[in-house]
Formats: structure tokens, sequence, C-alpha cells
């Protein structure tokens, strides 16, 4: 019998595997930019644990595995900014990087009143640009990010949710 996957909150416990996960997900990024020093390559294990604690983070779980994650934090513009959202490989194309943006678009609008939602990806990053699209995200504009990767920056309001049929 085969085991389904499940979102929930991330616990202080999930710390470990959020950061070794986030750490084998973006490497794909890293080559595709040749930069190995993009912020989820460089994040330290204890700011993930920093994050876990005062972010809105949720896991996707199989079993007793964190097969994906996403972050979430409510800006002083009063937006939701979303990051760092990764399915471990061999898991991606089944719908669960969905499931977690939407889980954490529903929590940082219930819970901390985002008023809307706010993420960067990389401007070669075609997969994460069709992810976001589907999910009602629009191109707002573009940023150099710290580590030199340009970046797009996609917003949608709170509330837009978009068709899935």
């Amino acid at each position: 019998m085969g085991m389904s996957v499940t979102i929930s909150v991330a616990t202080e416990q999930d710390a470990e595997q959020i950061f070794r996960l986030q750490y084998l997900c973006f490497q794909s990024e890293a080559a595709l930019y040749g930069n190995y020093r993009i912020d989820p390559l460089v994040q330290t294990l204890e700011s993930v644990r920093e994050e876990v604690v005062s972010d809105c983070v949720f896991v996707a779980r199989l079993g007793d595995e964190v097969v994906g994650s996403v972050r979430g934090r409510v800006t002083e513009d009063g937006a939701a900014a979303i990051g760092k959202l990764c399915v471990h490989p061999r898991l991606q194309g089944h719908g669960i990087g969905a499931r977690l943006l939407r889980t954490a678009e529903a929590a940082l609008a219930d819970e901390r009143g985002a008023t809307r939602f706010r993420l960067f990806t990389g401007h070669r990053s075609e997969g994460n640009l069709r992810l976001y699209r589907r999910s009602g995200y629009e191109t707002v504009g573009r940023a150099k990010g710290a580590d030199g990767v340009e970046m797009i920056i996609l917003e949608k309001q709170a509330g837009a949710y978009a068709q899935t049929a």
C-alpha cells in the first residue's frame, strides 16, 4: 500500500530535514545560473531554525520524511513574502509544490492578515514561472538578487485563486 503526502506546519524538529532538502533541491537552480552562492545554498542551519520558529513554514511529508517545504512572512507593506518553495526531485511534477503554495497562502492571509502575496524566482526558472502563473501570480518587476541572479518578482492579491480545471 502506498503512502500519501501530507502537508503540515513545520516544527523545530523539522529544521535539519528542511535544511538538507533545500540544499538538494536548489542544486538544479544553481546549475541553471552557474552560481552556487544562491541564498538557499548558503543559508545556515541556524537561520533555517530561526525561520521555522518565527515565520509561516509548512512541510510536505511522506511518512516521516520531509519531501517539500515553503516559507512565508508578512512584510511591512502587508504583502506576504513567500520563498524557498522546494520539493524533492523524485516527487516533482505531482502537485506537491502547488499544494504547499496554496497552504502557505491560506495561512498567511487567514492567520497573519496578508493582503497580497509576493515571490521571486530566477529569470531562467521556467518550471517555477509556470507553477506561479498557473497559481495566479503576475510579473510585477525584476530585481538583481544579492547573489547577482536576475530575479522576476511576481504578485497576486490575497483571495485571487487561479482556476484549475
